[in-house]
């Protein structure tokens, strides 16, 4: 039998937000007496800024930029860093790569790196250079020493963490607020969250799944307790030539951006960074192949396809499972916080 949630330690709930790793970051806290919202925001604050001090490719001094800039050679790697990057190689194993943390420079070919959009009169990269990007990336050519915790910069290669870091951000914040005795709280960057405990009235926290735009599917909603949630999108990020729109979310056997039908991957998983990358893989997979993959890997899933008849919906019977009827959360009242809704 599931223990049941970890009950408040008080019931004021503390809002808070801000802007990080190019888009914003929003918490609901119930901290527990005596503790200080001031402080209590520093210590969610310093988290972040350790996420972006590592992994930001916008960061020129960050831990990513100065390993992709580095020369040939085995590069030592922080506890952090050596933490996501294990984790980004082994869901590639388990993906066939549809998750690839080597796919930096064909990211940068596309314009969706540090480097901004590519040129108006050149936005869609050449077969040779997209064949010499693909050649710098791979990610069973990326070389782990697990004794020195370090990745071997063969010259050239860039890493992008792009699918995943969002998610060990949230999967940090809520680990420090839980740390700091904040043990029911609801964490959210950029639409992916993680939940813990309940509220003070012993409701769930509960969130509305995101939906692309236009989406004709009907409002879902998931109790947030003690899981994570992440969703990829075709919408987030793109950019229109012609008559195509190109996803940042790229496909490392093409390596070109994916254009496969999928609007939207959402997962729900025990942690926010798996959740990121499955949601990322899956996107990759497409809509046949990765709601196979879901359902057989016993992931919780839900996918919305655009087809020439309207958007078609399908979800693995996980998820499925973890729905709740609206009226049942309906007595909470709605508050819009990012690209989601939480009650």
């Amino acid at each position: 039998m599931a223990e049941p949630p970890v009950q408040p330690p008080s019931d004021v709930v503390w809002v808070m937000g801000g802007e990080t790793m190019g888009t914003t970051w929003s918490a609901r806290v119930i901290a527990p007496p005596g503790a200080d919202p001031t402080a209590t925001q520093g210590a969610v604050q310093a988290e972040l800024d350790i996420v972006v001090a590592t992994f930001s490719p916008w960061e020129p001094t960050s831990e990513i930029s100065r390993f992709n800039a580095a020369p040939p050679g085995l590069w030592a790697l922080s506890s952090t860093f050596w933490t996501v990057l294990e984790a980004s190689m082994e869901i590639a194993d388990d993906t066939n790569g549809a998750v690839d943390p080597t796919l930096g420079a064909l990211v940068d070919l596309w314009g969706f790196g540090p480097a901004g959009p590519r040129p108006a009169d050149s936005p869609v990269p050449t077969e040779d250079e997209i064949v010499a990007a693909q050649a710098l990336g791979g990610w069973q050519g990326l070389r782990m020493n697990r004794e020195a915790r370090g990745a071997m910069q063969v010259g050239g290669i860039r890493l992008d963490f792009s699918g995943i870091a969002k998610g060990h951000a949230v999967d940090r914040v809520s680990e420090r607020l839980t740390a700091l005795g904040a043990t029911s709280h609801l964490v959210e960057i950029g639409g992916e969250l993680r939940g813990r405990g309940v509220k003070p009235d012993g409701q769930p926290w509960w969130v509305e799944i995101e939906q692309p735009p236009g989406s004709p599917s009907p409002r879902t909603l998931m109790a947030m307790v003690d899981v994570a949630m992440a969703t990829s999108g075709d919408y987030r990020r793109a950019f229109i030539h012609g008559d195509r729109r190109y996803s940042h979310t790229l496909d490392n056997r093409t390596g070109r951006p994916i254009d496969n039908g999928l609007a939207s991957v959402t997962v729900v998983h025990p942690s926010a960074m798996k959740a990121d990358a499955f949601a990322t893989a899956l996107t990759v997979m497409g809509p046949y192949e990765g709601p196979e993959f879901a359902e057989a890997f016993g992931l919780a899933a839900h996918f919305i396809e655009r087809t020439p008849r309207g958007a078609i919906e399908r979800m693995t019977p996980l998820f499925a499972a973890m729905l709740v009827d609206t009226d049942e959360a309906a007595t909470s009242g709605a508050v819009t916080t990012g690209p989601v809704t939480i009650q």
